[in-house]
């Protein structure tokens, strides 16, 4: 990041070499199973079929693999975010490559570094780039995500996603629990995938608040059949 006085031998655009200031940063939060991936896809869509250029951006994916796959059967090949890879240079090479970049989609990045989140702003504020970011806000004992701290901090519009995720009982969902062999952990390394760890039982689940801090899971019922799943 720069300072003000330095903008001027720093910022850039593509196109015309005007700057603008027309960009933004914006995150879009919410607890799992609330469509972020999905609305990150629709967002995609709808930038680029006005003939906007984009990069879709990932980490983590449930897949464990370069995409954005969705609970409803959708995926997108993606660019995986890597704790050494430069959002800036990544942006900058494919300018010099002849590759446009008008915006970024942003999965995930709640599991980005901080120094990620840096770099998204210095891509809106300086090269003129659209960043729409997509994520979780707090890890499964109710703590921010590094990343989606300074998310809060620094996007120009912050916003929870409408689609309503209920609890068992019946109440909003608000907080992601991590259940290890049936029990809701309250200690852990902060991101762990669930179903991928051989000798224990890890899987993630909606509480409103009440049943978060009681760690009361209810009954779990089972899940329906989606399309194409």
């Amino acid at each position: 990041m720069t300072d003000d006085s330095a903008l001027s031998s720093t910022c850039h655009t593509a196109g015309d070499g005007r700057l603008r200031h027309g960009a933004a940063l914006k995150f879009f939060w919410g607890p799992m199973d609330c469509g972020k991936s999905t609305m990150a896809l629709q967002m995609n869509y709808n930038h680029a079929r006005q003939g906007r250029r984009g990069l879709v951006l990932t980490r983590i994916d449930r897949s464990l693999g370069p995409q954005v796959t969705t609970r409803i059967g959708l995926t997108h090949d993606a660019i995986e975010v890597t704790d050494d890879l430069d959002l800036v240079e990544l942006v900058r090479s494919k300018w010099s490559a002849g590759i446009g970049v008008d915006y970024l989609i942003c999965d995930e990045a709640c599991f980005y570094g901080e120094q990620h989140i840096e770099q998204l702003v210095e891509l809106v504020d300086c090269y003129d780039v659209d960043v729409f970011a997509f994520g979780l806000a707090s890890d499964f004992r109710s703590v921010l995500f590094p990343a989606a701290r300074r998310l809060f901090e620094l996007a120009d519009s912050v916003e929870r996603i409408q689609v309503e995720v209920l609890c068992w009982c019946g109440r909003a969902g608000a907080l992601n629990a991590r259940v290890v062999n049936g029990v809701v952990a309250r200690s852990g390394e902060q991101v762990v995938i669930g179903d991928t760890v051989s000798d224990a039982d890890i899987r993630y689940q909606v509480l409103c608040r009440r049943h978060f801090m009681a760690g009361d899971l209810g009954e779990v019922a089972p899940q329906p059949a989606l399309p194409g799943m």
